[in-house]
């Protein structure tokens, strides 16, 4: 029966060495932890992807302060820009991930295992929403036509819906590229998965006949306040990694908190 067992770390925000994201966040020793966590686990992830706002200002120096800080993982690692990033930076310090690709955006399928993974390059320069163009959807449309019965994990950063996170909301995907998104996936019942970044919390809602998630940053979180006028703000939450695991018939998602939690017996 054929398995796989793909992570998900999403939104580290790294800076570089030996500063403090927000001049108060340690982001690289959350990062650590979650790389720890992965390496330390019964049965090793097939691949490991990172789904956006993987440094804090897109400069060079963050990107090699992230290499640094990813190199211990021995599985293959598939990058993904976020609205914090920036494409031609990271392309210069991770010239071997070819999933980067050369052109405007950073839009890649490999498989992993049993299943087929395609990341969406959401990022739009200079602004904190994101977007997708006609020729994007026009690639996943046809992408996803090439292999109607391959069980399919969608990644992008931004969720193409509202979480009721007000300033968040704000910042997300744009209406119209939610729509044409929505349409693609529901006609597509391959796709068993679509999971976000951006949001830093654990959020889902079934979405175009399947089911949409956001995951857990692996540093800190947004605040979970649903007021419509609620403030934009970030607080310390237990951060995770999360766990796409396809048993042979389903795709099953776990979430594992990040650090050093030794499983006792029972009795």
């Amino acid at each position: 029966m054929a398995t796989a067992l793909i992570a998900q770390l999403t939104d580290p925000h790294i800076v570089a060495n030996a500063r403090l994201c927000l001049n108060q966040i340690d982001t690289a020793s959350f990062l650590r932890e979650a790389v720890e966590t992965l390496r330390r686990m019964p049965v090793a992830p097939d691949a490991v992807i990172l789904t956006g706002d993987l440094v804090n200002d897109g400069r060079v120096n963050q990107y090699e302060h992230l290499r640094v800080l990813l190199a211990p993982l021995p599985m293959r690692v598939l990058l993904m820009p976020g609205n914090h990033d920036d494409r031609t930076a990271l392309r210069e310090v991770f010239p071997e991930h070819d999933e980067l690709g050369r052109g405007d955006t950073c839009d890649f399928v490999v498989d992993v295992g049993a299943v087929r993974v395609i990341g969406l390059d959401t990022l739009v320069e200079g602004e904190a929403g994101g977007d997708l163009s006609i020729r994007q959807l026009e690639w996943l449309e046809h992408t996803l036509s090439r292999a109607p019965r391959r069980p399919t994990l969608l990644a992008i950063h931004h969720p193409p819906f509202a979480t009721g996170i007000g300033h968040m909301d704000a910042l997300g995907l744009s209406a119209s590229a939610s729509t044409e998104l929505e349409r693609i996936v529901a006609a597509h019942p391959q796709v068993e998965r679509v999971t976000c970044g951006h949001l830093h919390r654990t959020i889902s809602r079934r979405w175009a006949g399947t089911v949409v998630a956001t995951t857990p940053s692996v540093a800190h979180a947004v605040a979970l306040d649903l007021r419509n006028d609620a403030p934009s703000a970030w607080n310390y939450e237990p951060p995770a990694v999360t766990l796409h695991h396809w048993n042979g018939t389903a795709l099953v998602t776990h979430q594992l908190a990040t650090g050093d939690f030794p499983s006792r017996r029972y009795g």
